[in-house]
């Protein structure tokens, strides 16, 4: 990972500093959407929204330290420059591209320390700087930019953070020239930022070491039409076509009322209403036990006093509803509802246990929520293989 270095707000591989000192470039983070790159002077203050910062506060604090305005409450973030922050801070001269589509590029064209890259289409320099910090330290990046004063401006860009040994800029149409033919066969990696891409596409095959990647970024679908055509009639294998599509949210821990979290209580109100289920289903199957006991007493008592007449049967009869009703129902609680069997009771606390009080408390919920605005189609990626000599 590349960080802030010293002197020239340099970016150099991580672990030769942690601590800010004057003249180091630090990304001063205000949200995830405003951010800014400063170079740090000790005679220097930063105003913005939140208040005065000054340079001079921030030197010999660690990068990532949290610092307070010197004139309002409010506070920022001093981070150290990754060439992802990079992306989101730099002086946009074209368009660019953003980490979805970079990560998948670094990834799918296989860099690591020691690989020689070719780009064209320099532009901002943002995928030249990912690219950088993918093939350090001991790689190189080789970017082509036609148009010269963007080449000039990248070149001393670059310099300003530190990445001359690992990029060079050259002024070069490579859709009218192709890519340089002394650097045939030792390219590990192709990546073409080009209106018409297919037209690079012979010369890529002849800098390429045999089965190397390649990748070209266009915005239209008829352009990767052409170019898979071209890469088709040149040998090149594995094509593949991606679109990134990112969706980003908000994420936050927020305190709530009783009232608030009432929606955030259905799963346990659902829960309770299944264990009611589960005791209402345990008392009925007691209620129909009983009224079996009930019902064979009945008919015992009916057979023995069949010869006593209708008003010894009667009697008998009452006898026995009285002394099985009477378990049931407790004395001086006629017409009450029967009390609950050993079943219900345990049901009934569980549910207690189960169920949270939330009444007049105060807890936090995890909200996350789409953005405003998202980022919609920037543009496709294809990556192809170049076919293995003799393949």
């Amino acid at each position: 990972m590349l960080l802030a270095g010293r002197s020239r707000g340099r970016m150099v591989v991580a672990g030769s500093t942690t601590v800010i000192q004057e003249g180091d470039l630090v990304i001063v983070y205000e949200s995830h959407d405003r951010m800014k790159a400063v170079k740090v002077s000790a005679k220097e203050t930063l105003q913005n929204r939140f208040g005065s910062f000054k340079h001079s506060d921030w030197i010999g604090r660690p990068f990532g330290s949290k610092v307070h305005s010197c004139t309002q409450g409010g506070f920022v973030h001093l981070l150290a420059p990754t060439p992802e922050l990079w992306t989101l801070v730099l002086q946009h001269r074209t368009q660019i591209l953003y980490a979805p589509d970079i990560s998948l590029v670094v990834s799918f064209l296989e860099l690591k320390p020691g690989s020689v890259v070719l780009e064209s289409g320099t532009g901002s320099g943002s995928l030249t700087t990912c690219l950088a910090r993918a093939v350090a330290p001991t790689g190189h990046v080789h970017t082509f930019e036609f148009h010269e004063p963007r080449a000039i401006a990248a070149r001393e860009e670059f310099l300003r953070n530190g990445l001359d040994g690992l990029v060079t800029v050259r002024v070069r149409d490579v859709e009218a020239q192709g890519l340089p033919a002394e650097l045939a066969g030792q390219a590990d990696a192709v990546f073409l930022d080009l209106p018409g891409p297919w037209n690079a596409v012979p010369s890529a095959a002849r800098v390429l070491r045999p089965d190397a990647p390649f990748c070209s970024f266009s915005p239209c679908i008829e352009q990767v039409q052409r170019t898979c055509e071209e890469l088709a009639a040149h040998g090149f294998a594995d094509v593949r076509a991606f679109e990134i599509l990112l969706r980003t949210y908000d994420v936050r821990s927020e305190a709530c009322s009783a009232q608030l979290l009432g929606a955030a209580e259905s799963v346990p109100n659902g829960k309770r209403t299944k264990a009611q289920g589960g005791s209402e289903q345990k008392r009925q199957k007691s209620d129909a036990a009983q009224r079996g006991v009930n019902d064979r007493s009945e008919s015992a008592s009916g057979t023995a006093d069949e010869g006593e007449g209708d008003a010894t049967g009667t009697r008998s009869r009452a006898s026995n509803v009285g002394k099985v009703e009477g378990s049931a129902v407790p004395s001086g609680t006629e017409g009450s509802d029967p009390a609950p069997t050993t079943e219900a009771r345990d049901a009934t606390e569980e549910q207690s246990k189960s169920v949270p009080s939330t009444l007049g408390s105060v807890g936090k919920v995890i909200l996350a929520r789409p953005t405003a605005e998202t980022r919609g189609h920037t543009g496709y990626l294809t990556f192809a293989r170049r076919a293995c000599s003799g393949a």
